[in-house]
């Protein structure tokens, strides 16, 4: 573990050497790409079966193209010689199903098949090289698609003929802003004004330390269920999330139905917080928080909640919680939250030990990781969607930036993460995944998902690309408790964002008891029974049973300022 202060107590030609390449690579470490290039490169030249196999591929390809191109690149999908993704939008114009648009865009499609082959089922190559290798080429043949140039773009051609070139003075005019702004430093901004658009809902900062505000909203109804919830957003962004608009707002939600909720407030930290670490999150966090509840309520237990890395972090309390007989928490939710990463996803392909520790040597200089530094990693997993069809949108049809929703505004809000947090994070979660493994320590003894026995309801979201769902579902293995699992669709933001109301919604919904047989993931799905809409009023139902009778609600105590407070204003 490196020493996070922001004078290291080692200086090394090592240390800074590294501080620079990390730095110009943005935390990429070339020693690992140079690594997997090798790997697959020397086990494909040892594999003459493979080379044949492909060889076979390139011929087919070259085949049906040029067939395609010979019967004059026929419109109709099931003459196609290759067809797109599923969710590839790339070449929905009508424009690509014409000559020679067509005859390109199968091109391309046909060369992405080959080097999926290519990179793919190597005999003998590293499963994690062999997944980064796929990932790797597919960035690079995206960044060639015929759809991001103006000459190759129908869509683009036919938007200059019928704007007589405006688009194209448009696009520049965007393309120059944009390269001031990079040279600048300056990043997308929230056009939404929190505390006046979003983060709206009624209440009061009652508590307050270095890490976090805790916010106690105000009640909706003459009466509350007994047992309060404790909400444990993730650090990465800013709390409000679950309080977007008002009609968008899962913290309202819940006070709706007669919730007393309190939420926490993570501080923006900044270089001297560089050796807060997962520890510093977990006492003045989630236990401070709690602390203060049973004190100021009154109620003997408090259902805790936790979206993202906080709920990873809310899973670490209860295990230490249980190892120490507190029996603070009444139930435990799980939004889109990782317990196990064994398999966490493509997010792997960006975490191993070479790349962890060029990114430590980035955080050792400034302190702490910039929300940009680790966006840029989230972007590329949906590069097409989230970079390549956004720059044609903007600089070839001329477009500019769409409006920004509350989601989106929420989403240009980041926040920065301490060094040392994340340095941990990284190690003994992705890495290590210590605390599936029950090698966790908190005040230095190892606790265990497997003392759990609070009754757990488990939130994962089809198409996450953050906490893929299949890891999500990985706490019913880990725990000795009961889990209702609901699946919706959606990604790790809109799946669980889900208003009632919201159209073309809809989750899959079970429970496997603690003393009954595990399921796959895959046989869950074939038991789980299917609803259409949000699944708030399941959640909130499956809360109402286990919160007690309904009572006054609890007077708000050391109102410290209206919510959402100040430390959710810090850029």
């Amino acid at each position: 573990m490196k020493d996070f202060n922001n004078q290291p107590s080692e200086p090394s030609t090592d240390h800074t050497f590294r501080k620079l390449i990390a730095t110009m690579t943005r935390g990429t470490s070339p020693v690992s790409t140079i690594n997997m290039w090798n790997d697959w490169a020397l086990h494909l030249a040892t594999s003459p079966d493979k080379r044949l196999t492909l060889a076979n591929k390139a011929r087919d390809n070259w085949t049906n193209w040029l067939s395609f191109i010979a019967n004059g690149c026929p419109a109709e999908p099931e003459n196609w010689p290759a067809q797109p993704k599923k969710g590839d939008r790339r070449f929905t114009d009508p424009g690509w199903t014409k000559p020679p648009f067509a005859a390109w865009a199968q091109a391309f499609l046909l060369t992405e098949n080959f080097f999926d082959a290519a990179t793919s089922n190597v005999p003998g190559l590293n499963p994690a090289n062999d997944a980064k290798m796929t990932f790797m080429m597919r960035q690079m043949l995206d960044a060639m698609s015929p759809s991001n140039f103006l000459a190759t773009n129908p869509e683009a051609i036919a938007r200059t003929v019928e704007t007589g070139g405006q688009n194209l003075i448009d696009g520049a005019a965007h393309a120059f802003a944009d390269m001031q702004k990079g040279l600048k430093g300056d990043r997308k901004r929230p056009t939404k004004v929190v505390g006046r658009d979003v983060a709206v809902t009624k209440g009061k900062v009652v508590y307050r330390n270095r890490l976090m505000e805790l916010i106690q909203y105000a009640p909706r109804t003459d009466t509350v269920h007994q047992e309060p919830v404790l909400i444990v957003p993730a650090w990465i962004m800013k709390y409000y999330i679950l309080d977007l608009s008002p009609d968008n707002s899962m913290i309202r939600y819940l006070t709706e139905q007669g919730f007393t909720v309190f939420a926490i407030s993570w501080r923006n930290p900044g270089a001297e917080d560089a050796n807060l670490g997962m520890l510093d999150y977990l006492h003045q966090g989630p236990m401070a928080a709690l602390d203060y509840i049973t004190d100021a309520t009154g109620a003997q237990q408090v259902h805790g909640t936790g979206y993202c890395l906080g709920g990873t972090l809310l899973s670490v309390a209860a295990a230490s919680m249980a190892r120490d007989k507190d029996t603070r928490l009444a139930s435990l939710t799980l939004l889109a939250a990782q317990t196990d990463f064994s398999e966490a996803g493509e997010l792997m392909l960006f975490i191993n030990e070479s790349k962890v520790s060029f990114l430590e040597d980035v955080m050792a200089e400034q302190g702490y990781l910039e929300a940009d530094q680790m966006m840029s990693a989230f972007q590329m997993l949906r590069s097409n969607d989230l970079i390549w069809s956004q720059m044609v949108r903007k600089y070839l049809l001329g477009e500019g930036e769409p409006p920004m929703n509350d989601l989106m505004s929420w989403n240009a809000d980041s926040t920065r993460m301490p060094a040392r947090m994340h340095s941990e994070y990284l190690r003994q979660m992705f890495l290590n995944n210590d605390l599936a493994a029950g090698r966790y320590h908190v005040d230095g003894r190892a606790v265990s998902l497997r003392d759990i026995r609070v009754p757990i309801f488990g939130v994962g979201t089809e198409t996450d690309h953050i906490a893929p769902w299949k890891s999500v579902f990985k706490i019913h293995d880990l725990g000795h408790a009961d889990v209702t699992f609901a699946l919706t669709n959606g990604g790790h933001n809109a799946g669980v964002v889900s208003k009632p109301g919201h159209p073309r919604r809809h989750f899959r919904l079970h429970t496997i008891r603690d003393d009954e047989n595990t399921l796959s993931p895959e046989d869950w799905c074939d038991v789980a029974e299917l609803h259409q809409g949000s699944w708030w009023p399941a959640w909130t139902a499956w809360l109402s049973d286990r919160s007690g009778k309904m009572v006054k609600p609890p007077k708000i105590k050391n109102a410290l300022a209206d919510a959402p407070g100040t430390y959710v204003k810090m850029e």
